[in-house]
Parts: C-alpha cells; sequence; structure tokens
C-alpha cells in the first residue's frame, strides 16, 4: 500500500499589480523569491512592539509542528476509562480502526498516561506507537510532555445551544475544508490570508534579533501562511541550513557557472524593480552565507542525523522527514548566539493525515514517524552544543481539524476541534488541560458522528505560548485579534 505525504499549500502573497508600490513590490518579490527568503527592505523594527519588546539577555524558540490533513486526536489522545472505552469499541467498530488499538496490557496496546492533576472518571492513554511522548509525560522528574484537550478554531465563545441555532457569530467560516482551515489555524482567516499569527509574533518580538531579523521566523516545511509578518518575512531553510539556488551552489550544464549566475543575479541596475530584485538576491545570498556558517553541523562535531525507520510502505529503513526537519531547526538553535538571536518561531510539518480510508496502517506509520522525530529532537536539545537548552524551547503540536468520533468503515471523516500536545522544558508537564468531553455520540458537544465542538480555541492556545516568548498582555490583542472575547487567556501550562 502506497503512503502518501499531503504538503503544505504555499501561501506567498499576491503581486497586485494594479497598486505596484515598492512595499508591496519589496515583500511580494521577497516572497516568490527562488531562494525563499529575504530581509525586511528597509523597514526599522525597533519601534515595534515598544511594550512587549523589553531587554531580554535570554533565548526562546517556538516550533510548530503541523500534522497536514486532519490528525485522529481520538486515535492519539485516548480516553480509556471503562465508560471512554466501550463507548470507542461501540462507535469504532468496522474495518480495521479499532484493532490497531487494543487495551492496555494487550500485546501492542494503547500506553497508559497519568496526569498530575486526574480528572475524576477519567483516565487517559496514547497510541501504541508513542512511546518518547508517553515517556517525556510519565517521567518521575522533568516531566516535559502536556496536553490541550479539543482545541479548535472558534471566533468566539461558543457552546452547543447558539451552534445549534446556525447563527453563532463565532462560527469559523468554512468548517471542514482543508485549505481554509490550515490557514484559520496559522493565521486567524480563511484562506486568502497573508499574515499568519506566528508571523505577528516575530513582528512584535524581531527587534530582539538585531541585526539578524531575517531569521526570526523560519520554516523548513515550506513557506506557509503562520510564519508570514506585516514586516518579517519567513525564512525558508533547508536541510543544509542555508536557502540556496542549486545552479548557483553546484553550477549547471557540467560547467562551474554557480559564480557567474550569482554575478548576474546581484548586479546593480539603474531600472527600480531590476535594483530591488538584485538588492534581494544579495541580502539572501549574504544570509544563507551567515547561517550556514553559524548553525552547528550535521553530524560528528554538531547535530548528529536522525537514525532510520522501517517503512512499511516502502519494505525497508527510510529517513524520517520531520526529523530531519527538526535536525535543521536544532542546528540553527545551536548557532542562535553566535548570530546574537534572541527570539525565533519555526515551523515544521508531516502530512498524510486525511484518513478517510485505510486509517489503521497511515496513522500508524505517521504516528511512528512523529513519535521517532520527537524523541531524536528531545534527545538533540538535551546535548546541544554541550549543553540542554530543553527549558529555551517550546514545540506544539498544530493540524486542519480533528476527526469524527465514529468509522467510516476503514478511516474517519473531517472533525473540528482536536486534542494537541505541548513539549519543552518550560512546560508545565504530566498534565491533561482543559475540558475533555465524553466520549462516543450524542453527549453535549458532538456536533454529530462524535465531531468536537471546541473548548479551548486557538487563541488561548497561542495566546499562551505567545506570553511566554514575550509579548505582553497588552499586545496579544496584535497577534490575536479575537483573544479579548474570551475571559481566560493564560490556560497556565508553563512552569
Amino acid at each position: 500500500m502506497k503512503h502518501t505525504t499531503q504538503t503544505s499549500k504555499l501561501s506567498a502573497p499576491a503581486i497586485h499589480i494594479t497598486d505596484p508600490s515598492r512595499r508591496e513590490f519589496l515583500r511580494a518579490a521577497s516572497a516568490y523569491s527562488a531562494l525563499g527568503a529575504a530581509a525586511p527592505l528597509a523597514m526599522s523594527l525597533s519601534c515595534i512592539g515598544e511594550a512587549s519588546a523589553a531587554t531580554a539577555t535570554d533565548y526562546k524558540a517556538l516550533v510548530c509542528l503541523f500534522m497536514f490533513g486532519g490528525n485522529d486526536s481520538f486515535n492519539t489522545l485516548i480516553a480509556n476509562d471503562p465508560t471512554s472505552w466501550t463507548q470507542y469499541q461501540r462507535w469504532r467498530n468496522q474495518g480495521a480502526v479499532p484493532l490497531a488499538l487494543p487495551a492496555v496490557g494487550q500485546p501492542g496496546g494503547v500506553l497508559s498516561i497519568s496526569p498530575v492533576t486526574p480528572k475524576p472518571g477519567r483516565s487517559f492513554a496514547l497510541h501504541p506507537r508513542l512511546t518518547n511522548l508517553a515517556a517525556m509525560f510519565n517521567a518521575p522528574t522533568d516531566k516535559r510532555v502536556s496536553w490541550i484537550s479539543n482545541v479548535g478554531p472558534v471566533l468566539g465563545p461558543l457552546d452547543v445551544s447558539n451552534y445549534a441555532t446556525g447563527v453563532a457569530p463565532f462560527i469559523p467560516p468554512a468548517l471542514f475544508s482543508h485549505n481554509d482551515q490550515q490557514s484559520i489555524w496559522q493565521s486567524g482567516v480563511g484562506e486568502g490570508s497573508s499574515v499568519g499569527w506566528g508571523g505577528r509574533i516575530g513582528d512584535l518580538l524581531a527587534s530582539r534579533n538585531g541585526a539578524q531579523s531575517i531569521f526570526t521566523t523560519v520554516t523548513s516545511t515550506g513557506t506557509s501562511v503562520f510564519l508570514a509578518g506585516e514586516n518579517v518575512l519567513q525564512y525558508a531553510a533547508s536541510r543544509n541550513v542555508g536557502s540556496e539556488i542549486r545552479a548557483v551552489k553546484e553550477g549547471s550544464y557540467g560547467a562551474n557557472t554557480g559564480a557567474i549566475l550569482q554575478r548576474v543575479m546581484s548586479r546593480d541596475s539603474n531600472h527600480l524593480f531590476e535594483k530591488e530584485i538584485a538588492a534581494v538576491h544579495r541580502r539572501s545570498f549574504v544570509a544563507s552565507s551567515a547561517l550556514k556558517s553559524a548553525a552547528l553541523p550535521s553530524g560528528a562535531g554538531g547535530v548528529a542525523l536522525p537514525s532510520l525507520v522501517y517503512s512499511p510502505f516502502a519494505g525497508g529503513d527510510v529517513e524520517n522527514p520531520l526529523a530531519i526537519q527538526l535536525q535543521t531547526v536544532a542546528r540553527i538553535i545551536g548557532g542562535s548566539q553566535t548570530l546574537g538571536l534572541k527570539r525565533q518561531v519555526f515551523l515544521v510539518g508531516i502530512g498524510g493525515f486525511d484518513s478517510h480510508a485505510a486509517q489503521m496502517p497511515d496513522h500508524d506509520y505517521n504516528m511512528k514517524l512523529l513519535d521517532h522525530a520527537m524523541g531524536y529532537f528531545d534527545g538533540a536539545l538535551s546535548t546541544l552544543d554541550g549543553q540542554d537548552v530543553r527549558d529555551r524551547v517550546t514545540l506544539f503540536s498544530a493540524s486542519d481539524f480533528g476527526r469524527t468520533f465514529s468509522s467510516n468503515g476503514d478511516g474517519t471523516d473531517h472533525g473540528w476541534g482536536a486534542h494537541h500536545f505541548i513539549y519543552g522544558g518550560a512546560v508545565k508537564g504530566g498534565e491533561v488541560f482543559g475540558e475533555v468531553p465524553p466520549s462516543g455520540i450524542g453527549h453535549a458537544w458532538d456536533f454529530e458522528k462524535g465531531i468536537l465542538l471546541p473548548t479551548t480555541s486557538v487563541e488561548q492556545y497561542g495566546g499562551t505560548l505567545a506570553r511566554w516568548m514575550g509579548v505582553t498582555a497588552s499586545n496579544l490583542v496584535d497577534v490575536f485579534p479575537n483573544v479579548g472575547r474570551f475571559s481566560n487567556t493564560d490556560l497556565a501550562f508553563f512552569r
């Protein structure tokens, strides 16, 4: 059976031909540059977010791990108290879906986790593949993983009664649409948005990075609206760290033409647009060189390569693309001190979560890749350049949406709310935060087929992360315009 991977949609801003202003041109040209990123052009960030840009001598990195396609969180964080487990078996009684998750104590069974703060009448477990995440949750000391239950995009407080009327003002547009829900998760606006909340955090905090603010928001999974700001432009890092044009790096047609091509791309011009494009290229070449020089090397003496994983689809050991992305992130974090960086926001991603069919093998393999990558990343950060930097890095999961509690026969369909995890040394580990709805169909938070109405908004989830990064309460509305509608804007999942 072939395993397919869904990739993120490119979200570079369009060039408005009817309004060829210098600012719009520079922003669009940078986004579409073959290099994938360029420095902000003649834009001072020193005045942005003064209230949130107090002097900082520390370093913090926020990493978004996006599971493209809609992860089945019911098969990730599993309620396995007797009532919940009975409902699980009842409603996932078709095809192969429930057979992948036998009870605790059975061969291949789910992995029991014990929250520090119990939820009366409830117990929880993780998918059998999530051994590293379970160990980090259950660790006797230094717990580094917690779960946030039933998170989803809502534009304000929402409950079953006002949703059922069909006129609730806080329902996000285009529910169950992949592109729209990815965009709403990442920006608060449906498909077509050009600025995301990771980018808005970057706008507020980029001044802390001084001359190297180009590296404030960094993607290793392809450009995405999440990291796009009003002023910061996401830097697209390859597995070799820098953003490079292959023809410049390697030459072409069997000849050493790279240096010639670089000169052509960088030469000055009297034409305004050509002049600015050349400036973009020059800064990009310089930035790529600076990042590659500062980042820790791959392999011996730097950040070890991730081990291979066995793929039943390939019939052998393969690279884990998510682990490779996280290696790139670790290498850049390792070079942050050399570059004088204080705040960075990263995006990594893994696809293949749209499990309408063949869910057991596909989701099982994705859980294997996810856990392998998280175990690798935790190990890399624990000894990064001779230091344990896990308290300076927070990783959080996100996805298009959750999935239905009921099975469609061989998989699950699009949902809404979903459970997510947070990782890091600063995280108040070993907890299941938020309201965990009852398992099954027909409970108070069930839209239909076990689709969860979110009890925690993305704005509350992201707002807590933004505060940890250093965004002040007064500036939080600049990142999440609707956050003021919620009474609780700090979910208290940091130590």
